[in-house]
């Protein structure tokens, strides 16, 4: 199947376009600014024998949004996706009676974070959104779901979290591996979880 991974160029979103590409789908790489990043992404796809293209549109700018997704399922629909630009995929979706949609949510958005107010509100939301979308098209064959890690590996991370920290707030004492959330993602898009709907899976070590 055709998937579409936003943000597809950061750490998590690499770590899931790659273990997405590796169970055999087609994989689009987004990019908002940094395209070269997302190229590099999909030509390690295509290195090591998966299918992968780069694509580049800004989400917040509607019009611009719609008129890529409108390119890219020209020629066959996109049947997977992973974040946040549901509407303008859905039809083809439905179409097809089938479709896998899952949103990368945060473990603010399930507990709240002190200082995070307008973060784990957006989160939060997003949580909602996922619940409300998988009632209305479960008849349909899609599913929607959403993950929700925790403390995850990357530079942005270690700055918020020295390690003595991390070990204090997390039972698992470290922090989670983009990889690990990718396999999460990889196992709701694929078929043995065609009876997974309207969920929030937090990959969290503990800390909830």
């Amino acid at each position: 199947m055709r998937a579409l991974v936003t943000g597809g160029s950061g750490a998590l979103g690499q770590a899931i376009s790659e273990a997405l590409a590796q169970a055999g789908h087609e994989v689009w790489v987004h990019a908002n600014r940094r395209l070269g990043e997302a190229e590099a992404v999909a030509q390690r796809i295509v290195a090591a024998g998966g299918r992968a293209h780069a694509i580049a549109f800004d989400v917040t700018d509607a019009d611009a949004t719609e008129a890529a997704l409108k390119r890219l399922v020209e020629e066959a629909p996109v049947q997977i996706l992973v974040n946040n630009v549901t509407q303008p995929l859905l039809m083809p979706m439905i179409r097809t009676r089938h479709g896998r949609i899952v949103n990368i949510a945060s473990l603010a958005g399930v507990m709240g974070n002190r200082g995070q107010a307008n973060y784990a509100a957006a989160k939060a939301g997003l949580i909602g959104a996922t619940k409300s979308l998988s009632l209305e098209l479960a008849s349909r064959g899609i599913t929607v779901n959403a993950v929700a890690p925790g403390i995850i590996a990357s530079p942005m991370a270690e700055q918020a979290f020295p390690a003595e920290r991390i070990k204090q707030l997390v039972p698992a004492q470290r922090a989670g591996q983009p990889a690990e959330v990718a396999g999460m993602v990889a196992y709701l898009v694929s078929d043995a979880a065609a009876y997974v709907t309207g969920q929030v899976l937090s990959i969290n070590g503990g800390l909830a």
